[in-house]
């Protein structure tokens, strides 16, 4: 008698488990159950994930502080005529991939996040845009590059360049401005860095004579790079090609010069955080990197980095820039649904796709069909800790050309 009951306990359970399941799954584009503000008026949130802690908090708390300044701007000024507040429920991934997808089981839980500003590291933006895809949430990432996020589904988008862009104007621009033939590669084995090399290289070596002569890898975490750099000091490579966070790239910078090795280096868009010249300035003059075009000079910019410098007590990289845009195009989309009443994730997503021409801080923003941002790329030349802009380029039939 005991066992049938226990039997059917267990039945009854399994039962409910499915039921939860599927019910939870139809109601990803279901309305938001939006909450009311001490002041009654509605409130929609967004959910925010990166590294707040650990080896590359540096990416993560500029990026969340740029979209607690838009949300926060936004609050102040807009949201009595919008009609809603919005609130950033921001959580610690601390650069590892389970914590950040159990950050994305939590906000996606909650049916008042209607979408969510980073991931910031490339790997964990994989994980979190894959279950993101299939809960129906929208995931706008800052920093993540490499070319393959945006094929997880049509609920993502990004305001940085794509590593495939990345990688074929460095190639290009190495090989056709720089003049190298032989270049070394040092990268950790991460999304980012393994995506940026692999880009690169192939750029790279479709010009004639042109070869990667050595490429050597690091693990995550890694500090010590002597070894690998040992092995690039006696290949016949022209320069050092380092496309890591900035961790890993001011040991590697500090310990090449320790082995008195004098090839230049080269790198991309994780060197244009500023931390690099507080970690590694003595040793950053000359390294020549691939990143976001230098944002013109626009009072939208200006406003920017003055509100953002006053928040922080700091100027924001490049990374905080794609954040504090990616940031007003949800709040530009979350006011277009409140005012069609149709506050769900389904619509949230159609209104972030509809962006046209949008003047943000970084310029004027487009996507392409597949959530990729319609970009040029930029090249910097570091004078002492001083980056210098080059040039806005681009590549035409295997050509490297000024792109303004």
């Amino acid at each position: 008698m005991k066992k049938s009951l226990r039997l059917l306990f267990v039945c009854t359970f399994v039962l409910s488990v499915l039921f939860v399941s599927c019910s939870k799954k139809q109601d990803s584009s279901s309305s938001a159950s939006t909450s009311n503000a001490k002041d009654g008026a509605q409130v929609i949130k967004f959910g925010f994930i990166g590294p707040l802690s650990g080896d590359y908090a540096n990416y993560g708390t500029y990026c969340r502080d740029a979209a607690l300044l838009a949300i926060n701007e936004f609050n102040s000024s807009r949201s009595n005529v919008a009609g809603f507040k919005v609130e950033l429920v921001d959580i610690d991934s601390a650069g590892d991939n389970n914590k950040a997808l159990a950050a994305v089981e939590k906000l996606s839980s909650d049916k008042n996040v209607i979408g969510i500003v980073g991931p910031v590291i490339t790997s964990e933006t994989f994980v979190v845009a894959d279950r993101c895809q299939n809960e129906g949430l929208t995931v706008m990432t800052p920093s993540a590059s490499h070319k393959d996020i945006t094929n997880i589904g049509d609920y993502i988008f990004r305001t940085t360049i794509s590593d495939g862009l990345q990688g074929e104007v460095a190639g290009a621009y190495f090989a056709q401005k720089l003049g190298y033939k032989r270049l070394a590669s040092l990268y950790t084995m991460n999304d980012y860095s393994k995506g940026l090399n692999d880009g690169m290289t192939l750029s790279f070596e479709a010009n004639p004579g042109c070869k990667v002569v050595i490429a050597e890898t690091c693990n995550i975490g890694d500090k010590d790079f002597r070894s690998q750099l040992t092995r690039i000091k006696n290949s016949n490579a022209e320069a050092i090609y380092i496309p890591n966070y900035t961790e890993e790239m001011a040991q590697i910078l500090e310990q090449a010069a320790q082995l008195n090795i004098k090839l230049p280096f080269v790198s991309g868009d994780g060197f244009s955080n500023p931390i690099i010249y507080q970690n590694a300035g003595a040793y950053t003059d000359g390294v020549v990197y691939v990143a976001p075009p230098q944002v013109k000079e626009t009072s939208l910019y200006s406003d920017f980095v003055a509100s953002y410098n006053k928040a922080t007590g700091h100027d924001p990289d490049s990374f905080a820039t794609n954040m504090f845009d990616a940031t007003n195009i949800f709040l530009q989309s979350a006011e277009k649904i409140v005012k069609d009443g149709k506050v769900n994730r389904s619509s949230f997503r159609d209104a972030v796709a509809s962006t046209k021409d949008y003047q943000g801080a970084s310029g004027v923003i487009n996507f392409a069909s597949n959530g990729d941002l319609v970009a040029n790329q930029g090249i910097y030349k570091v004078n002492g800790t001083t980056p210098v802009f080059v040039g806005e380029y681009k590549v035409l039939n295997g050509k490297i050309v000024e792109a303004n």
